[in-house]
């Protein structure tokens, strides 16, 4: 029952991004931190077309402070 939950509930957040969405992206990414050690960091991730090139080089595991 957890699955088919989780799994309509990635297809709804799939579906609310609209037609600009690419891709959606999963699993612990962070922004890289500023002076004062502060980042996003997110779970789930939804990029749009126009980032889509780049994403992987700004947002990505490497970039989180307590991996």
């Amino acid at each position: 029952m957890k699955i088919l939950s989780i799994i309509s509930l990635l297809l709804f957040v799939t579906n609310c991004a609209g037609g600009n969405m690419a891709k959606v992206k999963i699993g612990k990414r962070c922004t890289t931190a500023d002076a004062n050690q502060l980042q996003e960091s997110s779970y789930v991730w939804i990029v749009s077309k126009e980032a889509r090139k780049d994403f992987d080089k700004r947002i990505n595991k490497s970039n989180c402070l307590d991996s």
